[in-house]
């Protein structure tokens, strides 16, 4: 019932970027779109164009884009915290409930009223919605992942975090891939019957559809005593965790690595793909989507034959994997086969990494501060998947694809080394 709610709830969260970026096409930008002068003077600060209409939607997309990263940076370890102090079951189906509430307002935001920066109030409304929404998942993830070693039994755990990690992965493609048709299907079908506002109706479903599922579960936590401890006083003791427990440390500094590595190749991408000829750099998309299939078939080969395997040999082969793929994504560039065969096998590096890590730091961090570091995690990974999108693409700009790709080659190789995979144990 949880990996339901795991699915439920990332699709939720997928569909919910597709269906702003709808209504900002459908509503607030026209054919000939005439930007207000200071909206104009924004986007040039940016670097960024309003000349037409897909820069328009880019731009205030951008917005929606910013509203959802920045409590992901700033909250995730101090909603960790409150996880820990809360039963995880019930943080869990009020994060999902509660962002289901929240999208039934949607709808309104198409009302007529006031403008700011020649916008409708509603896109702003739209932009405060969505900071909240993403205020409401950084509660759900590190309950979440702290609940699945109270689920599952200590030798299922690489199997489960497989599983989890394929799952992700799933929703990610599926739901920005038909998103967009799913919600129009929605709109048509409900139209056809006199309804109008068919898009709205798919978030409350994939949300509430989360929400009944995790409150079927039967958790059983070890009750937590009342402490008078500060918020901030409980952060620390989370990162005291990393401090005792070097495997654990370890564990989360291959996530933080791997992250960056996976955010710059999102940047990186582009650029491979413009030197594809027939896919163009609009086709980066095909790239990422190999390389989360590899991730997907790694978390199946992982869930079947990860425990045959020391955690730190599966890291260190990851790590040296991406490494070999991205040295070879540059020697390979115009080649189509290799390239995607590259970006699927730095995908299953990927899944040698992360899986053994994630499965480290559940069963090795004590039961009652899972919340807390689970948090300090997301809060570290978002960082990690935000810095690497704005140097990379300013790097290959200055000094071109290939170095760029052999110092994070270097960078993959020496963390693989640092792990010393010729010592037992």
């Amino acid at each position: 019932m949880l990996w339901v709610g795991q699915i439920f709830s990332q699709l939720a969260d997928k569909f919910y970027i597709v269906l702003m970026v709808f209504l900002i096409a459908r509503y607030w930008v026209t054919d000939n779109p005439q930007p207000d002068p200071l909206l104009a003077e924004a986007a040039a600060a940016m670097r960024m164009g309003v000349e037409n209409r897909a820069q328009l939607i880019t731009l205030l997309a951008t917005g929606i884009y910013v509203a959802n990263t920045v409590p992901a940076m700033l909250l995730g370890t101090v909603a960790g915290v409150w996880a820990d102090r809360w039963p995880k079951r019930g943080v869990m189906v009020a994060s999902n409930g509660l962002r289901a509430l929240l999208v039934l307002l949607a709808p309104l935001t198409l009302l007529p009223g006031p403008t700011w920066l020649g916008l409708g109030w509603g896109y702003w409304a739209l932009v405060l919605m969505t900071l909240l929404e993403s205020v409401l998942t950084q509660f759900f993830a590190p309950a979440e992942q702290a609940a699945i070693p109270l689920l599952v039994p200590p030798q299922q755990l690489l199997a489960a975090n497989s599983l989890y990690q394929a799952t992700s992965m799933a929703a990610t493609i599926v739901g920005f891939a038909l998103g967009d048709p799913i919600l129009r299907l929605l709109q048509g079908l409900l139209a056809g019957v006199g309804v109008r506002g068919g898009e709205f109706v798919l978030l409350p479903l994939c949300y509430g559809a989360a929400a009944v599922a995790i409150a079927a579960i039967r958790l059983e936590e070890t009750p937590r005593p009342e402490r008078d401890v500060g918020v901030w006083q409980e952060i620390v003791e989370g990162m005291q965790v990393l401090r005792e427990r070097p495997s654990v440390r370890s564990a989360m500094l291959q996530l933080v690595l791997l992250y960056s590595l996976l955010a710059a190749l999102y940047v990186l991408a582009i650029s491979l793909a413009a030197t594809i000829q027939g896919l163009g750099p609009t086709g980066f998309g095909t790239l990422l989507a190999m390389s989360g299939l590899g991730l997907a078939i790694g978390a199946v080969a992982m869930a079947q034959l990860g425990d045959r395997f020391s955690r730190r040999l599966l890291g260190c082969a990851g790590l040296g994997l991406i490494a070999c793929c991205l040295v070879l994504l540059g020697q390979a560039r115009g080649q189509l086969a290799l390239t995607l065969a590259l970006c699927g096998l730095l995908g299953l590096g990927a899944a040698l990494l992360a899986i053994p890590a994630q499965t480290t730091i559940q069963e090795e961090t004590p039961e009652d501060q899972r919340g807390r570091v689970f948090g300090l995690q997301n809060n570290l990974i978002n960082i990690a998947l935000s810095l690497p999108l704005v140097l990379a693409g300013a790097l290959v700009s200055q000094y071109g694809l290939l170095p760029v790709l052999w110092v994070l080659a270097a960078v993959a190789l020496v963390a693989a080394l640092s792990e010393r995979p010729w010592q037992r144990g």
